[in-house]
């Protein structure tokens, strides 16, 4: 006797990939590839709002104000690559979650569940990509645009690894199971 799940607890499964659906190389070939130019778009976000926080943002009057009067404030601020670098980030990484799930890996596990794991990845990811990321601006402060240098590499070990950990960990056993819309 069978008996009938709820939507809930039918949405809640997601169908383990069997061996005849374990993509080929081409596929995984493929898979980066559209990965990569999500990355890229969210790589545009990142660098778009980046730049426009540090050129433009952090020289309002009121923004130089508050650093100037206010201790804490002023202290965060201390090397402003690093609150500029992390907003940057959040926005990036808001975007890649949302458009790779839907087309790259096109998984229908657990939303939450799948995002907590992307922020366990960057529990990781961010103090170590701040904490280089001021050391090598403060280090080298005098080398032109060397913020800029920073972001760029510090884009490309986070599109890399990030996508070994999406593929290989957020959406393990869940690619290609969200259904299409008919």
């Amino acid at each position: 006797m069978k008996t009938e799940q709820s939507p809930t607890e039918a949405q809640a499964q997601v169908p383990e990939q069997t061996p005849e659906q374990k993509p080929t190389v081409k596929q995984n070939i493929f898979q980066f590839i559209k990965y990569a130019l999500f990355a890229a778009s969210a790589g545009l976000i990142q660098a778009g709002s980046f730049t426009l926080m540090n050129e433009v943002l952090i020289k309002l009057p009121f923004i130089q104000n508050a650093m100037d009067t206010n201790e804490t404030f002023a202290r965060i601020m201390q090397n402003e690559y690093g609150p500029i670098y992390l907003i940057a980030l959040i926005l990036s990484v808001l975007w890649n979650f949302t458009f790779n799930r839907k087309f790259t890996f096109k998984a229908a596990n657990n939303i939450p569940i799948a995002m907590l794991k992307v922020f366990g990845y960057y529990l990781v990811f961010t103090p170590i990509s701040v904490w280089l990321g001021n050391y090598f601006t403060a280090k080298y402060a005098d080398f032109a645009a060397i913020e800029y240098i920073v972001l760029g590499i510090t884009m490309i070990v986070n599109m890399v690894t990030e996508f070994l950990f999406q593929k290989f960990v957020v959406f393990r056993g869940a690619e290609n199971t969200a259904k299409k819309a008919e």
